[in-house]
């Protein structure tokens, strides 16, 4: 067993292992759709084999940045728009380590909008959900990146002038290999969907759409919703890109006019993951780079002595 990760033989999981045992009492407002993101992730994880020790959840700032609080696990609480940046960083130290990054739509496609298309552009092996609420929550109501056009807040007084960014196709472009979107008002397709992501070898992307009856009420609940991959009025290859783009640019435009549509988009089983990439060339060992520090005869390398001195 590393003496880091604590990662040790497989056992069986119980999903109240992810409760903390002194639980705080949840400040998101009753009907919030972040208690669904929160269920759903506790019952995948004991699925997909994983125990409190070998995870850590790293999350920006926000309504959405409280989840590691409710969460029993490791976690990193961070500034507005970085969760990404220091998961990356989590991720390549400790490979074995379970890396779910979350984050609200104003932080992860708004603030945190660079770190987002570069982490997916990089394929960095980790699980990354945005609470997609179209509003900044917390901060009371603002407009946010996938608020829709002429959605009032007291920011867009008159109503919003600008059209919503397509979070979806705009992760299919950036190079993430897994993308799906889902719904708190659907909570088993949640939990299948975030074990499939928590599985998949590369970034893993969520659009998780959690309604917010404080702040938005415009959006209501996202019902009724259609899962795509059981209704007969939608069908595509989801290992195809093209009808990939195709069905996520429907979905986009069919969110604002009143009907949801959740489910896998597109998954890319043949890109391999940035760790991947840098080991066959030779730029990250295969160790991991923790156990060094739990080795006290390792002898630590300087970047002086790798790098050949400028003439």
């Amino acid at each position: 067993m590393s003496a880091f990760n604590a990662i040790g033989e497989e056992r069986e999981i119980d999903r109240d292992e992810f409760t903390p045992g002194n639980e705080p009492q949840p400040t998101w407002c009753p009907g919030c759709g972040d208690f669904g993101v929160l269920k759903a992730l506790k019952q995948a994880l004991p699925e997909v084999g994983r125990n409190p020790e070998e995870v850590l959840t790293v999350t920006g700032i926000g309504c959405s940045g409280k989840l590691n609080s409710y969460l029993d696990s490791y976690g990193f609480h961070t500034i507005h728009g970085r969760s990404l940046p220091v998961a990356r960083a989590a991720k390549l130290a400790n490979p074995e380590l379970e890396v779910v990054a979350a984050g609200g739509d104003g932080d992860g496609y708004g603030i945190g909008g660079n770190h987002f298309i570069h982490t997916a552009r990089e394929n960095h092996d980790m699980t990354y959900i945005v609470f997609n609420n179209e509003v900044f929550g917390l901060t009371k109501g603002q407009t946010s990146p996938t608020s829709p056009k002429g959605h009032k807040s007291k920011t867009q007084p008159s109503g919003s002038a600008k059209t919503p960014i397509r979070p979806l196709s705009q992760s299919l472009n950036a190079g993430a290999g897994y993308i799906a979107r889902t719904a708190a008002v659907n909570p088993n397709q949640a939990k299948e969907i975030i074990k499939e992501a928590i599985e998949y070898d590369g970034f893993a992307h969520i659009d998780f759409l959690t309604q917010c009856p404080t702040w938005n009420k415009d959006a209501k609940q996202y019902v009724p919703y259609v899962d795509i991959q059981d209704s007969d009025d939608y069908d595509h290859d989801i290992h195809d890109r093209t009808e990939a783009s195709q069905m996520m640019f429907e979905t986009e435009n069919k969110l604002y006019e009143g009907e949801v549509l959740t489910g896998r988009y597109y998954v890319d089983d043949e890109s391999p993951s940035y760790q991947q990439e840098k080991q066959a060339i030779g730029e990250m060992p295969d160790e991991p780079l923790v156990e060094r520090y739990f080795d006290d005869d390792y002898e630590w390398e300087r970047s002086y002595d790798l790098l050949d001195r400028h003439k």
